[in-house]
């Protein structure tokens, strides 16, 4: 690939094709942790290195363990055990060195192990044959593209908040309209790819 496709790649996986609003991946952690800023940055710094790390671990475990025994029907089983592993380690990290994010994570630093972002980019990665270093820089930038939906996200939500909502629009159904409507405005830029 030239240095002009990885530039497409990017814009692409950050705004057209962005896991949580174009693929609607991940909705889970994009709801559940968007009330608060604090958080949302938290899990969207975790949920990068999830995938970075998961996108380089499946490559691997893709082409030397799966292809070379024939196995590649075990693929999403051995993802989510290379997932799961991941965030057992940052779960453990986060509580041991940041308790107070770890604390406001909750339950939705576990639920990144059953994230379907994570899982659908390392599938997506397959599906696409991407060498090492392309699925390194899809993960990288797919997981940029999470956290900078998750981030506005929470900005916005922040401020919806703080202003009277009407009561059948309220939390979870506000929530979805927003996010209908970011996924709209990031659709904006289907015109530069």
């Amino acid at each position: 690939m030239q240095f002009s496709d990885y530039i497409v790649m990017m814009i692409s996986m950050l705004f057209l094709n962005n896991i949580l609003l174009a693929q609607y991946l991940g909705n889970c952690p994009f709801l559940g942790t968007s009330k608060r800023l604090e958080t949302a940055v938290g899990m969207a710094m975790a949920v990068v290195f999830v995938l970075v790390m998961a996108g380089a671990i499946t490559w691997v475990v893709e082409q030397y363990l799966l292809k070379n025994y024939g196995v590649e029907y075990l693929r999403t089983l051995a993802y989510i055990l290379v997932i799961a592993s991941l965030v057992q380690l940052i779960e453990m990290f986060l509580k041991k060195n940041i308790p107070t994010l770890y604390s406001s994570l909750g339950i939705y630093l576990p639920l990144i192990t059953t994230n379907c972002a994570v899982l659908g980019t390392c599938l997506i990665n397959v599906k696409e044959q991407y060498n090492f270093l392309t699925a390194l820089f899809s993960s990288f930038f797919y997981g940029l593209g999470f956290a900078l939906a998750l981030i506005l996200f929470a900005a916005v939500r922040e401020r919806i908040l703080l202003n009277p909502v009407p009561k059948p629009l309220q939390d979870v159904s506000i929530g979805l309209v927003t996010a209908g409507i970011m996924s709209l405005s990031f659709l904006a830029f289907k015109g530069m790819v």
